[in-house]
């Protein structure tokens, strides 16, 4: 079994997680752009190509439906950077479980790392990729009666490629990130070059910030997908300068994506065909080019989803492990790859649970509960930053804002 990870924490930036003689640890291997494309990819699935649609039904008008991207990306900023400073202080593989296990002690850790099991990464693992399948089949032109099975083998896929460690999975992870971007990037620009929304039936009605409070829970699900990056803290490099740094970056970046594609949106639908859009990237690619362009866009999707399920794997197998670890999941979850460095039994378990669920057919139900779950269980993570009992090198702690502000300027 490994050491407990309060041994492990590395706050002098050493290139490695120590580790007792003779057991394997993490390696830091992964640099800022590592990282932040862990953030981009955590967070980026499939919302933004489906959920701007179902805002616009809530909301009364295009500068009500822009601001509600503007104040979720606002929360889940600030969000991320209370997980940065929560990293930095703990830069160990684990994330929110080991702040809740330092902060409030095992029982409050267990609680939060077998609902991460259960629910929340096996669950949205299962789920999005079926939603993977759907799209793949609908970019390639075919129909799948059943995408349960193929599902099943996109999981199996992930799970092998990182059973190769944190440098297959972040290679594999860049290539899905950069190839979502240009897709979204796409999409933007032809959106806004192409242009043509009907022009309002009825002058839209006054902007009332107060119709917001019940269009965020889509919108911050949207912006949720963050904390996968401090799952692997242990395996970044520098935790203390880099961890902030990717965050706000990633997040900078998914946030200038989501606002540019409603912009694009509704340049082309107007707010009210937004809103009747069931699926607006198909609409908008399919004003501009015909059924091509929505077999494009799905192509794109099933890249951004997969990219989603990459990070779930690498992330949630994490967890895992140290849950392992401590002896609160199967202990032999708790050992690494002896060459890789990687949590091989963690991720052979996660993927056979996450299969399980898939071809349950119940993981929609498992992914709506997660919708709240995630967030009671970050709220719960974040309120640990008022409680440090006694970690190492506490006088430490370093202020993500002022460390990503000093690393930006």
């Amino acid at each position: 079994m490994l050491a407990h990870p309060r041994a492990e924490y590395d706050m002098t930036d050493e290139p490695s997680v120590a580790a007792p003689p003779g057991q394997v640890g993490y390696v830091r291997r992964l640099g800022v752009w590592d990282a932040s494309m862990v953030v981009v990819g955590g967070v980026i699935g499939s919302g933004i190509f489906l959920t701007p649609a179902a805002i616009a039904r809530q909301t009364g008008s295009s500068a009500e439906q822009l601001a509600a991207w503007v104040i979720g990306g606002a929360l889940a900023l600030i969000g991320a950077l209370c997980y940065a400073e929560l990293s930095t202080r703990r830069p160990a593989a684990g994330g929110g479980y080991v702040n809740l296990r330092e902060a409030f002690g095992l029982v409050f850790a267990f609680v939060y790392g077998w609902n991460m099991l259960v629910v929340n990464y096996s669950g949205a693992l299962a789920a999005v990729a079926t939603v993977f399948v759907q799209y793949g089949a609908a970019a390639l032109g075919l129909k799948v009666a059943d995408p349960r099975p193929f599902a099943v083998g996109a999981i199996v896929f992930l799970a092998g490629v990182n059973w190769f460690g944190i440098r297959a999975g972040s290679i594999t992870q860049n290539i899905l990130t950069v190839l979502k971007l240009a897709a979204i990037a796409s999409m933007i620009a032809i959106g806004l070059v192409v242009g043509g929304a009907p022009a309002p039936s009825a002058p839209p009605p006054g902007f009332n910030p107060f119709a917001l409070g019940g269009v965020l829970l889509p919108v911050l699900f949207s912006y949720g997908g963050w904390a996968y990056l401090t799952n692997i803290a242990g395996e970044i490099r520098e935790p203390r300068r880099n961890l902030p740094r990717a965050l706000v970056l990633g997040m900078l970046l998914v946030a200038a994506c989501y606002l540019l594609a409603n912009v694009a949106y509704l340049a082309v639908l107007g707010h009210a065909g937004l809103a009747a859009s069931m699926a607006p990237a198909a609409d908008l690619m399919r004003h501009a080019f015909g059924e091509p362009g929505a077999r494009l866009i799905a192509a794109g999707i099933a890249i951004s989803t997969l990219g989603f399920c990459n990070i779930s794997v690498i992330g949630a197998a994490r967890v895992f492990q140290v849950m392992g670890a401590d002896g609160v999941f199967f202990r032999i979850a708790g050992k690494l790859h002896p060459r890789w460095r990687s949590p091989n039994i963690a991720l052979l378990l996660l993927a056979l649970w996450s299969c399980a669920l898939a071809l349950s057919g119940t993981f929609e139900q498992l992914l709506n509960y997660s919708t709240v779950g995630d967030w009671l269980g970050m709220a719960a993570v974040i309120g640990t930053a008022r409680s440090n009992p006694a970690a190492p090198h506490s006088q430490a702690h370093t202020r993500s804002a002022i460390v990503t502000a000093n690393g930006l300027s």
